[in-house]
């Protein structure tokens, strides 16, 4: 709630995390548990994995994403609720808007040291409430929304240097509790200078949850 990101050593027990069945049924738990540990939610929800590789040829095996460079954050005041009612419906989710929820999101690597690309956060408090410009993202089935954040000499930007599979970020991408420091957390990966030559493509997943509070 302060500065929109933590941190934490999390160890998995996840064997291959291009598999679907085993990530329902190892890693949305280890994941709903950590947030709860770190946000006092009471409840998450899984809805969503994101595999990241910078090696051209594997994301094309797997169905992988490539690293995203360009500030953003992943939901918008309309797109968050939108998201919510595609998941659990427009009846589950009118009770759910009544309480506080968010939607929180937690990255890794999923194989070795990340040496290039790595994910950097800024810091929300250091975010003023202007710059955020809207973006559309259209697919097949819908219309996702999502916030680039224009560039500002106040932002205050972290990262986490050779990060291992041990270890996680957690970041709040929307809440509802308009009370807390920060309800947003622009993030991106980016190029390191300190990146060694011949660096291994980082390899990582993002999972989205939503998060509600009793």
């Amino acid at each position: 709630d302060t500065h929109g990101f933590v941190f934490a050593d999390h160890y998995t027990k996840m064997k291959d995390f291009t598999d679907e069945a085993e990530r329902k049924r190892v890693y949305d738990l280890e994941v709903a548990e950590l947030i709860k540990k770190h946000s006092g939610a009471s409840e998450v929800l899984v809805f969503d994995h994101t595999l990241r590789v910078g090696d051209e040829n594997v994301q094309k095996a797997t169905g992988a994403r490539p690293p995203v460079k360009g500030v953003h954050n992943d939901y918008t005041e309309a797109s968050a609720p939108q998201r919510l009612r595609e998941i659990i419906g427009n009846t589950e989710a009118e009770r759910r808007f009544k309480k506080r929820w968010a939607i929180i999101q937690v990255w890794r690597p999923i194989r070795g040291t990340v040496m290039i690309d790595p994910l950097g956060m800024c810091d929300g408090r250091t975010i003023p409430q202007k710059g955020f410009i809207l973006v559309q993202r259209r697919y097949k089935h819908r219309t996702g929304e999502v916030y680039h954040i224009a560039y500002n000499p106040t932002h205050q930007w972290f990262y986490f240097p050779r990060m291992e599979r041990h270890e996680a970020l957690m970041f709040k991408v929307f809440d509802t509790d308009q009370t807390v420091a920060t309800r947003f957390t622009a993030h991106s990966a980016f190029d390191d200078p300190d990146t060694p030559p011949n660096a291994p493509p980082r390899e990582s997943i993002e999972t989205r949850t939503f998060a509600f509070w009793n």
